[in-house]
């Protein structure tokens, strides 16, 4: 009888646990506004956690845009009127810069930030 209890609360534990992490994994993703501006982006510094999921909500009320952040695997045009989504979950720690790839102009070399993710 009582290894027949103890069996029940393990089970009843590991299932409380499993279905915390279905929980968490299906958490609405955090959405970020990012604005890319002639010859900036604003914010130019994003802060993130490790395994949080985000959503970059790009736009750019100008011209033709693009954002790249090559060391986590981000791109996306930036159509004017529009609004791009990037969806990801930061798995590494580090500070990771994102840059305008599509030319849009004297100063585009300029138009850079840094995506920084804490563990």
């Amino acid at each position: 009888m009582k290894a027949d209890a103890q069996r029940r609360r393990c089970l009843i534990g590991a299932a409380a646990a499993a279905l915390a992490m279905i929980v968490r994994a299906e958490a609405a993703p955090r959405v970020i506004t990012v604005v890319a501006r002639k010859f900036e982006f604003v914010p130019a510094r994003i802060a993130l956690k490790k395994g949080e999921p985000v959503v970059l909500e790009l736009s750019a009320p100008e011209v033709l845009m693009g954002f790249a952040c090559s060391e986590l695997g981000l791109r996306s045009d930036i159509v004017p009127g529009q609004v791009s989504r990037l969806r990801f979950t930061p798995d590494k720690a580090g500070e990771f810069a994102f840059a305008c790839d599509i030319f849009c102009g004297s100063g585009h070399e300029k138009m850079d930030g840094v995506i920084v993710v804490q563990a």
